[in-house]
């Protein structure tokens, strides 16, 4: 991270590297602070820290200050619950925790983030590793913690060439990999990111209309918003030339709506994870990954296979192991079960869900992402999230909330219901959602559908 920044800050002196609600920040400038930052973590002899700052300027200080010294830094959710704060960093055991909340404050142990500039500024990298620690989003539950290296993380931007020029929106939290992911890329290419917060899709639109922005990643559910968000909203949305897909799975629909919206862009989904690092991507406009990406005879070095219905990956870019368990002793990497359910379909691995989002509706095993894809390609439905509701009978029902387009009155939501009972009609009975309730807004997490299971 740390040396992302200095060729940046050396290639352009006067280029504005981010622009927050609270103004805009050079890469000489943000270079010059991450120093200072640098001094303080070391005067206070840091070793690992906690941040938990709204503002991706001073993220991007702290990270590269920390990552010049050496200190151990994990973000959380800059909007995360005190309660819930107070008992996930406990749990974590990094101290002390850099933040301007007072909220969160822990006696000695907090540093305001306006005090990390009084440093004498660090000019000489330390030697040894750069480590970052990166929480999962917990769309399934508590999230975990992986350890990371900064020199393992940069081997995905090696390759990234400077595009001055670009202006990219920050729609992942900065606490995600993808949105560190992001703050690589961006740096590595010397252009100059757009951070609204809060970060949802109303702030990015806006941003976009405000901006220039040119380049945008976020999650499917995120652009779904997004998109429906200026449909409501009646605006034309700004040509753009990247648009990336990342965190779920696209289907064909959203696929097409991109492609209609934003014509001349180049649309690509990642493949990739906070445990795992980025294995795969694609440009082809089809949902799901090539069957070549999978390892076999004829392509032995790749990095995914199947098993038992889930894609497993190794992958040289991935984490070191979680916090609190020990490092892996092979020097390869080894396969590891990544949780997605897939298929194959021809030419194309096709993602079917999670295996912590299969519903056992009474002995039979449901996959929710096939019924929601159906549910949402409908003409009237802005967005659909179908999950498991328990059931004293069967274990569990298939549940389904649908936000409708706007102007529906009570006949068209009843057409509408019919509409959905066709669209799976062909399925399994058992995959018939026996709930379906239309609702103003899906419930989401790191900008992901949320498809546990409900009470």
């Amino acid at each position: 991270m740390i040396g992302l920044l200095e060729r940046a800050a050396a290639a352009e002196p006067d280029r504005i590297a981010v622009v927050t609600p609270e103004g805009a920040a050079t890469y000489p400038a943000l270079l010059d602070d991450a120093r200072r930052v640098a001094g303080t973590l070391v005067d206070r002899r840091t070793t690992s820290a906690v941040l938990v700052e709204p503002d991706v300027s001073w993220v991007i200080r702290v990270l590269a200050g920390a990552a010049l010294v050496g200190v151990d830094i994990c973000q959380f959710q800059a909007d995360i619950d005190g309660s819930a704060f107070a008992v996930q960093s406990e749990a974590l055991g990094y101290f002390p925790v850099l933040t301007r909340r007072p909220d969160l404050a822990r006696a000695v142990d907090t540093i305001p983030t306006s005090a990390l500039r009084d440093g004498t500024p660090v000019t000489d990298r330390r030697s040894g590793p750069q480590p970052v620690t990166i929480r999962t989003t917990g769309t399934t539950g508590t999230p975990k913690a992986a350890r990371h290296d900064w020199s393992v993380l940069a081997r995905t931007v090696a390759a990234v060439e400077p595009r001055p020029h670009q202006r990219w929106l920050m729609a992942y939290g900065p606490h995600q990999f993808a949105g560190i992911q992001v703050l690589q890329h961006v740096i590595a290419s010397h252009a100059t990111l757009i951070a609204p917060f809060p970060r949802q899709p109303a702030d990015g639109l806006a941003a976009l209309l405000e901006h220039e922005v040119t380049c945008v990643s976020a999650t499917p559910t995120y652009w779904r918003f997004l998109l429906a968000e200026a449909r409501s909203r009646g605006v034309a949305l700004p040509p753009l030339e990247q648009v990336t897909l990342g965190g779920e799975a696209a289907p064909a629909e959203l696929l097409a709506s991109l492609r209609s919206a934003f014509p001349a862009a180049r649309i690509s989904h990642i493949y990739a994870s906070t445990e795992f690092g980025s294995v795969a991507s694609v440009a082809d406009g089809r949902p799901g990954l090539p069957v070549s990406s999978l390892a076999r005879d004829e392509n032995p070095t790749a990095n995914l296979r199947i098993v038992d219905g889930e894609l497993q990956v190794r992958a040289a870019a991935g984490m070191l192991g979680y916090v609190g368990s020990a490092a892996p002793d092979d020097a390869e990497p080894s396969w590891r079960p990544t949780g997605d359910l897939v298929t194959v379909v021809g030419d194309r691995v096709v993602f079917t869900g999670r295996t912590s989002e299969v519903i056992n509706v009474g002995g039979v095993k449901v996959h929710p992402l096939p019924i929601e894809e159906r549910i949402g390609a409908l003409p009237r439905v802005e967005m659909a999230r179908v999950f498991g509701r328990s059931n004293r009978l069967t274990g569990a029902i298939v549940a389904a909330e649908v936000v409708p387009v706007p102007g529906l009155d009570d006949g068209g939501l009843d057409d509408l219901r019919h509409e959905i009972r066709s669209a799976v009609a062909d399925l399994p009975r058992a995959w018939h959602p026996r709930s379906v309730n239309f609702v103003n807004s899906i419930a989401t997490r790191g900008a992901k559908t949320v498809r546990r299971m409900e009470p």
